[in-house]
């Protein structure tokens, strides 16, 4: 995903367009919108490549209902009726085009819906939209014009559910054949469809079947406490982490290969940040399913020195990071990551860390969208960007800055040059952080 665009979503009135890198930051005052854009991600990619109507409530997201997500305009403008929002990602293959998805969103009950979605990649597109009261059509496009599917009788009845998110896509495939296009009318003197027209337009249908990915991980800005004593549980993936330590005692017993790289890696971070140089797990009983404790241990200078302690004795920012560096460092890490102030309970020599292994972590492959108040983390990944520490480019980072005006929010996209240093932010970025240096210098 390399951009976002959202219309009367929350505080965001004005249709305007997000630049998203393999490391993207969030910065700005509270209550400006950010963790909404968090929500906003997920709810995009969940309605384009898992075909399901979006919660705007699941965790570590609680939207509301649509009337709390339109965005009211005041006054006699009174709410917005819909609210819109899409992004591209970039095909399988390089050579192709980007794949684009746009949607609206309607009110059904009390609940944001669906009402129309459009997928296309270049000059080719399935357009769809959904209307209360069973109304349902399907529109196509290529670079020679348009033209629109007769849907059955039988399928007029239904509104948005989860087979009507699909259905296109596997009736497009079926319809589109050399002998079955009776189905598909042309549109605004359009010409009559050919077979690259139905070529083009089968490809893209069945891409959209096959566009699967992983969900997310959207992590709470507030992780789970330590416990002294874990007793081993199912490892169900939950925002504040709370599974992390029986998934961390479920390698442990079951692959010494997959933990002696996992615990590594959670070490050079460790090390780095100056939090603990080691880790392991403590088993209570001789098996599996009795009691374990997760220990950490700080060496004394260059010998390992010093006793492994519990995680609830040592300082809170190991618990609230261990969640957030072990899903980023799992082998069968997932390929996006939504981070709400990961940098929590933290010093900045470990904020500034965490920045490292950002880059590391989006080096290899893997996209991050952080909400951060942390300058030390940001600073630091403008100076290893700078400083080459991965194969990332400045073109790899970018700093959205949510400014508020008046009841709107306005985000900027911002980028960073070879030399690590800040352009094209508006004169309040600036500002702000300018004065605070003036004044530390005292000026």
């Amino acid at each position: 995903m390399y951009e976002v665009t959202l219309e009367n979503f929350r505080c965001f009135r004005e249709k305007q367009t997000a630049r998203l890198a393999p490391v993207t930051l969030l910065v700005g005052e509270n209550s400006t919108g950010k963790t909404s854009f968090l929500a906003l991600i997920r709810a995009l990619q969940d309605v384009a490549y898992r075909f399901r109507t979006p919660d705007f409530k699941e965790a570590p997201y609680d939207l509301g209902s649509f009337d709390e997500i339109a965005h009211h305009r005041g006054g006699r403008a009174g709410r917005a009726e819909t609210f819109g929002a899409g992004f591209s990602a970039k095909s399988e293959r390089k050579k192709d085009p980007a794949n684009r998805f746009e949607f609206t969103f309607g009110k059904s009950g009390t609940a944001p819906v669906p009402v129309s979605r459009r997928f296309s990649r270049g000059k080719t597109w399935i357009d769809e939209t959904f209307a209360p009261g069973g109304d349902y059509s399907v529109r196509v496009g290529t670079s020679r014009g348009s033209w629109e599917m007769r849907v059955p009788d039988g399928l007029r009845g239904s509104f948005i559910s989860e087979m009507d998110l699909i259905f296109p896509y596997f009736s497009l495939r079926a319809m589109l054949t050399d002998d079955q296009v009776d189905g598909i009318e042309p549109r605004e003197d359009s010409p009559p469809l050919e077979q690259r027209d139905i070529e083009s337009i089968r490809r893209l249908a069945e891409s959209g079947i096959h566009l699967g990915r992983h969900r997310p991980f959207a992590s709470a800005p507030v992780r789970s406490k330590p416990r002294r004593t874990y007793d081993p549980a199912k490892t169900t993936p939950d925002p504040e982490g709370d599974y992390i330590p029986m998934y961390l005692a479920e390698v442990f017993s079951g692959d010494k290969g997959t933990w002696t790289g996992l615990k590594e890696r959670l070490e050079d971070f460790g090390k780095s940040a100056g939090l603990f140089d080691e880790i392991s797990i403590k088993r209570l009983g001789r098996k599996g399913s009795e009691p374990f404790q997760v220990q950490v241990r700080k060496y004394g200078g260059s010998r390992r020195t010093g006793l492994p302690r519990n995680l609830i004795d040592v300082g809170y920012g190991v618990s609230q990071v261990l969640p957030v560096i072990t899903e980023m460092l799992r082998p069968d890490a997932r390929t996006m990551f939504l981070l709400q102030q990961p940098e929590v309970h933290l010093h900045p020599s470990a904020q500034a860390a965490l920045g490292s292994l950002f880059c590391q972590v989006a080096a290899e492959g893997r996209q991050l969208v952080v909400e951060t108040h942390s300058d030390h983390l940001m600073d630091r990944v403008r100076m290893d960007v700078r400083d080459r520490k991965t194969n990332l480019t400045p073109d790899d980072v970018s700093i959205l800055y949510f400014e508020r005006d008046g009841l709107d929010v306005r985000i900027h996209s911002i980028r960073i040059d070879e030399l690590g240093n800040i352009v094209d932010a508006p004169e309040t970025y600036r500002r702000f952080f300018m004065e605070e240096t003036a004044r530390d210098l005292g000026f």
